[in-house]
């Protein structure tokens, strides 16, 4: 799933490389992941030109000219492609931007189980799994509003972390490396954080997606459709030495995600607690 980290990479790399070019055609491949909110896409969108590139949450807003936008939430497996329009498509490929320097952006989805929504900017507050008014993970949060906000969530913190209600834009894999920076057992419940673990947790947010940020904007490249985990210090890796006390790393797998974590840094009872 692409989170915060990822998909800031992927827009700054839009904003420098495709901000304020003209698309000049619009093709969808897979007609299941587009919802054309204001307009058929194929016909309305070519001729305008893309205003820029914003991330919300775990969602891409694309600028353009005239009033629309397309709002994209990748869900688990949809990722940008930024290649020449000479380049043959991916099988996985749903929607291709011609653009006027002979470039194509292209959204790819193996599953097809993102969407792309085709709409006016007004629209987008209604879109389903678009958290407004939430705080994002890169904002700079105060410590009294992320406790206050914690407040009402009962459950285990990596759940809490990943929902997108409490913050934005922490899926899976960065919910681990907070909790390990954290040293916070990623079962434990919400409600029973101690208020030492509350400022660790809050702490490591900033540091944690600078850190994340800077690694993959240093190697991506114009290959924003790959996804660079592989410095990540717990998650998914399973077996192998914790960077921090040597111990082998925990994981567990339920409801198709992993839990990556180290049982000596993040100690707890695998139990409802």
């Amino acid at each position: 799933m692409p989170e915060a980290p990822d998909l800031k990479v992927i827009v700054d790399f839009l904003n420098k490389r495709a901000k304020g070019l003209a698309v000049d055609s619009a093709r969808v491949v897979k007609p299941s992941v587009v919802r054309p909110l204001a307009g058929d896409v194929g016909k309305d969108i070519p001729g305008r030109t893309l205003d820029g590139f914003e991330r919300r949450g775990k969602f891409v807003l694309v600028s353009l000219s005239g009033g629309r936008m397309l709002a994209i939430n990748p869900m688990l497996t949809g990722l940008f492609q930024w290649c020449s329009s000479a380049d043959k498509p991916f099988k996985r490929t749903c929607l291709v931007l011609a653009l006027s320097d002979g470039h194509d952006l292209r959204y790819l989805d193996d599953k097809q189980m993102g969407m792309v929504y085709y709409c006016r900017p007004e629209q987008v507050a209604v879109i389903p799994k678009f958290k407004d008014g939430v705080p994002d993970v890169l904002d700079d949060i105060p410590y009294a509003e992320f406790k206050q906000r914690l407040r009402p969530f009962r459950g285990e913190i990596k759940g809490v972390l990943t929902r997108g209600d409490f913050v934005t834009g922490i899926g899976n894999a960065y919910a681990d490396e907070l909790l390990f920076e954290a040293r916070i057992y990623p079962f434990k419940k919400s409600t029973r954080l101690s208020g030492e673990e509350l400022r660790r947790l809050h702490g490591a947010m900033k540091p944690v997606m600078e850190w994340a940020i800077a690694e993959p904007e240093r190697r991506v490249g114009e290959d924003i459709h790959e996804k660079i985990r592989d410095f990540l210090k717990v998650h998914d890796k399973g077996g192998q030495p914790c960077p921090r006390c040597g111990n082998p790393i925990s994981e567990l797998t339920a409801n198709q995600r992993i839990t990556s974590y180290c049982r000596r840094c993040q100690p707890g009872l695998l139990i409802r607690n």
